[in-house]
């Protein structure tokens, strides 16, 4: 490492926050290892006295890809709510390092007296040579080189196992319609759903919303969402035809991209089965609605329409071999006081869709004991019970609301190993799949207007910043946050750990990762230093060389 008088660097790892207005947090930290196939991130600290420009340089060996990011700043009005636990970073209103731009000719512009940071990552695809590699960051004005650090970097020569683990954040594509500008389903759209899905895959989600009706999701009452219905519906006296070419293409897309699993969108509104989503179709000749928050769940005119829908769709899913890739929804985040609305609409549909899946958000165990669906998504916090009862195709979700008792979580102002913890409690526990809501929810709380994720990052003030998006709109894609870095990270570490037990069986695994502590690792208790973490996939890593090297 180099210093000169007006310019510092230091390497740091991926689970710093870097905040341009306090002194760095993490000591320096210059070598770790990753596997072949892994995504490897860290980060490069700078500070400059004076106003500059600066030029980037990378010098490495490694033949594969090192991209290089500026990690930039994100407003919070909202960072907290105000019965938030201890294990925060900040919990005052401010600029938080979030998103993830492309550098722009490998140069910087940089401010004076304010910390910031370069996030490099790479790629160990699988023309990398395995043993050990330096990477070297040189920083240069006009004037010359300002300064430089060095990474090394081990490349284990044993690859990361696919994704077992499937993983959804629901992609909404009327917000990707809002932002851009464009028609739903004209081809400027699908250029950018294309886009996006390229994204999505990269960064471990092999699970999409696919929205055979415009989801009814996060909607005040009696207000809708922009239609983005992917089966056309057309009313013919008595019955209804069904147009799945627009699902067909989706789908087909999808599948190029690498996506492994679809989730169709809700059948019934949020909360409580108790209406149908909006539905369009083509009636004499004209477009209208013909079911939405009018209609009765439970009504016969509605119960008739999926009479004839899910058999149809349901063998349009199995000639095209998806039947075991296919999940149903029925209502998001139903309550206690919605199990007589979920249980008819569950009888309902249970009925029609043979033995394909259901998979809901929910927390209380009634709805599974008395097997209204096959697959439970549990909140964080109310996990415990289905995991005590041996809960089979348990999912995991968290939300705004899993913010105390140090749950895991995503929002700007908690610490990159409680965001990436998650990986290792999934593993841990055998958890089949994880959700969350929000990919690029670029709307105010209930969808009521559009915001702009870059000066808005709390769904007007409605949930805690980084709690609706992982992503922010870029000028032809996404721009990448670091949650959404990190939270590849915690996928990695589970693939990781899914080698290492395929060594050495599970109890050894969790051993090895609960290793010098003195209580079990659980959903609201783990160990809270980001050291730890780092440390605890170091000792993964070396029983993996050790095992398969000898």
């Amino acid at each position: 490492m180099i210093h000169y008088p007006h310019f510092e660097t230091r390497c740091i790892h991926s689970l710093a926050k870097v905040f341009a207005d306090e002194d760095l947090r993490e000591e320096p930290y210059r070598q770790g290892s990753a596997l072949i196939g892994e995504y490897y991130s860290f980060q490069v600290a700078y500070r400059s006295a004076v106003h500059t420009k600066v030029r980037i340089s990378i010098d490495s060996g490694l033949s594969c890809d090192i991209s290089v990011r500026s990690v930039g700043l994100a407003p919070s009005e909202l960072p907290n709510y105000q019965d938030h636990d201890d294990y925060l970073l900040r919990t005052a209103p401010g600029l938080y390092p979030d998103p993830l731009y492309p550098l722009e000719e490998e140069s910087l512009k940089v401010p004076p007296h304010q910390w910031r940071s370069l996030w490099i990552t790479v790629h160990l695809s699988g023309r990398v040579t395995p043993g050990i590699h330096d990477i070297h960051i040189g920083f240069a004005d006009e004037s010359g080189q300002l300064g430089s650090e060095s990474f090394r970097l081990e490349a284990i020569a044993a690859k990361l196992p696919e994704q077992k683990l499937i993983h959804t954040q629901w992609f909404y594509l009327d917000c990707l319609a809002t932002w851009y500008d464009v028609d739903v389903f004209s081809e400027a759209h699908w250029t950018i759903i294309e886009s996006y899905l390229t994204n999505y895959v990269e960064y471990g989600m092999n699970m999409i919303l696919t929205p055979l009706f415009t989801p009814p999701l996060e909607m005040l009452p009696g207000h809708e969402r922009p239609t983005v219905q992917l089966v056309g519906v057309r009313t013919d006296r008595n019955r209804y035809v069904f147009d799945f070419s627009r699902l067909e293409r989706w789908i087909d897309l999808c599948c190029r991209k690498g996506i492994q699993y679809f989730e169709f969108s809700h059948l019934f509104t949020q909360w409580g089965a108790k209406h149908a989503p909006k539905i369009m179709a083509e009636v004499n000749g004209e477009e209208s609605r013909i079911f939405g928050w009018e209609t009765d769940a439970a009504g016969e005119e509605y119960s008739q329409f999926l009479a004839q829908f899910i058999p149809e769709l349901v063998h349009w899913i199995r000639s095209r071999g998806l039947e075991k890739r296919s999940y149903f929804h029925l209502s998001d985040e139903p309550g206690l006081n919605d199990l007589p609305s979920y249980t008819q609409a569950s009888k309902m549909v249970r009925s029609l869709l043979e033995d394909l899946p259901i998979l809901d958000a929910l927390s209380e165990y009634d709805f599974y004991s008395t097997g209204l669906l096959t697959h439970p998504v549990v909140a964080t916090g109310h996990i415990e019970r289905f995991i005590e009862n041996n809960t089979p195709n348990l999912w995991a979700y968290y939300c705004c609301n899993e913010y105390r008792e140090h749950l895991s979580n995503r929002f700007f102002n908690m610490p990159s190993s409680r965001t990436r913890m998650i990986g290792v409690q999934l593993y841990k526990f055998g958890i089949q799949g994880f959700l969350h809501w929000g990919y690029n929810h670029w709307y105010s709380q209930k969808s009521l207007k559009p915001i702009n994720p870059y000066q808005v990052t709390d769904a007007d003030m409605a949930f805690p910043s980084g709690d609706a998006f992982l992503v922010y709109p870029g000028k032809e894609g996404p721009v990448c946050s670091i949650r959404m870095a990190v939270m590849r990270e915690a996928m990695q570490d589970i693939r990781a750990l899914q080698l290492l037990e395929g060594l050495i069986g599970k109890q050894e695994t969790v051993r090895c990762l609960e290793q010098d502590m003195d209580r079990p690792i659980t959903f609201k208790d783990y160990e809270k230093r980001s050291d730890w973490m780092i440390e605890m996939r170091e000792r993964v890593n070396r029983m993996i060389k050790q095992y398969i090297l000898g």
